[in-house]
């Protein structure tokens, strides 16, 4: 048997490509949109593609498997469990080829043998893949596919359907139903090999370990949701639904795309390069995006054509800018000539697909110097400058919950970056607006976005723990 996990680190995503070598068929399960990469190490591998299946309907990025569906003649291996609301409604190009399975089925890619096993909880049809080898004459399973049930060190939260798809009243109904079925996971053998859908960095829980498989014994013993199911239903409720990260904005555009089946992208796409002249023109339009991914926020802070965003090209990338970029608006991105490619596929990844272009870093630079543009500047400050003469501004806490709940400054705000967009009328247009994070990134992206959005602000790009004595510990903590 042939497996290979093959990892997203910046959505921190796993696929799975499993291949019986005898027949040189292969099963791909849980892809990205941008299928390429998938073909290519199948191919290296002398095998082929012959299958696809998901796990259930994700939230967190834009599956691939009707991409393949369209321009492959793939069996497609989706969840007919979850009831009516939770069916998927896309078909492949060849609808024959597509097999809605359920609790117990099983079918075999080569000789290796796959068999369905109904988790619900994080999602209702989420459904996970039992694995034998047949061909190499085993009894047992060697290993499961789990998805966003079971993670290593976590399982997959239960409140997304509420928290980013807006299901109101459904996440307490969800946790009892994980609930039930960690009782069945619990029936498996300790020797049961798991491989996740996701590693440490994912919002799909909330603190997910790093190492990129588990076996079931290891996670009935250290991790802390499986003991605290072992503790009793409503225990388990309660730590599950506690202290969930909030989910970035674009979750609910992914849960409706990946379940009526997501926009196909280009059969051939030419990224185009753009003379960073052009940038002031495209600008004044305000349905179009400059974002501008260099790693150096001085650089960035120091002048940039108005309107840019600053989202700097690293593991956190993708989940910025869908939390910070609005569907459908046109995007230019500013990077270096090698990372352009990885920029658009990262964007593709979250739903961001109107991209005109990029301006290689090189050229702006150079043209900044040479032409002195028109630029826009974003005031840093200290906590010091700030507490040590308050007069009447907003302080925007742009941490998580949890952070909040440990420690804060009195009199602030928080709004957690990834829900920025959609509390905009919370964020007065009358004060000066200070936003502030754990380490300085978080709040230094969100003020360009509200600088964007014409709001007097400005950022603080230290670490909380330099505002010291000012800091209070909640009382209920």
């Amino acid at each position: 048997m042939f497996f290979r996990q093959i990892e997203d680190p910046y959505l921190a995503q796993y696929a799975y490509l499993i291949g019986c070598q005898e027949t040189g068929e292969a099963l791909l399960i849980d892809p990205e949109r941008d299928i390429d990469r998938y073909v290519e190490i199948a191919l290296r591998n002398n095998l082929k593609i012959v299958a696809v299946a998901e796990t259930h309907i994700h939230a967190d990025f834009v599956s691939g498997t009707r991409e393949f569906g369209n321009n492959y003649p793939v069996r497609v291996y989706l969840s007919g469990e979850g009831g009516d609301d939770w069916q998927y409604t896309w078909e492949p190009k060849e609808p024959a080829k597509l097999f809605r399975v359920k609790h117990g089925d099983v079918f075999h890619v080569g000789n290796i043998e796959f068999e369905v096993v109904h988790t619900p909880g994080h999602t209702p049809e989420h459904i996970c893949f039992m694995i034998t080898d047949r061909g190499a004459g085993a009894e047992y399973p060697i290993g499961i596919i789990s998805g966003d049930f079971v993670f290593v060190g976590d399982v997959g939260r239960p409140d997304l359907l509420e928290s980013a798809a807006g299901e109101a009243g459904a996440k307490e109904p969800a946790a009892h139903e994980l609930y039930r079925s960690l009782l069945e996971f619990f029936q498996f053998p300790d020797y049961l090999q798991v491989w996740p859908g996701h590693g440490a960095g994912s919002a799909c829980g909330k603190a997910l370990g790093s190492i990129p498989d588990t076996t079931v014994g290891y996670e009935r013993r250290v991790n802390p949701s499986l003991l605290a199911a072992q503790s009793g239903e409503e225990k388990f409720v309660h730590e599950i639904l506690h202290g969930q990260p909030e989910p970035p904005l674009y979750f609910a555009q992914m849960k409706k795309w990946n379940k009526q089946g997501p926009p196909l992208l280009p059969s051939e796409f030419k990224l185009q390069s753009i003379a960073p002249g052009r940038l002031p023109i495209l600008a004044s339009d305000s349905s179009v995006v400059i974002v501008d991914t260099r790693l150096d926020r001085d650089a960035f802070f120091d002048g940039h054509i108005p309107g840019s965003l600053w989202i700097p090209l690293t593991k956190s990338f993708p989940s910025y800018a869908g939390s910070l970029i609005s569907a459908g608006q046109k995007i230019v991105v500013v990077c270096h000539d090698m990372q352009a490619e990885l920029a658009v596929r990262l964007l593709w990844r979250v739903g961001l697909d109107n991209i005109l272009g990029f301006v290689r870093t090189k050229e702006y630079e150079t043209w900044i110097k040479k032409f002195n543009p028109k630029l826009t500047k974003l005031e840093t400050v200290t906590f010091r400058d700030v507490l040590s003469n308050r007069s009447g501004e907003f302080m925007l806490d742009v941490r998580g919950e949890s952070e909040f709940d440990e420690l804060r400054l009195p009199d602030s705000v928080l709004i957690p970056h990834t829900r920025i967009l959609s509390r905009l009328t919370e964020i007065p247009r009358d004060r000066r607006v200070v936003v502030y994070c754990s380490a300085g990134v978080r709040s230094s992206a969100v003020a360009s976005l509200l600088s964007r959005l014409k709001y007097d602000v400005v950022a603080i790009a230290e670490g909380i723990e330099a505002a010291g004595e000012h800091l209070v510990v909640p009382e209920h903590h």
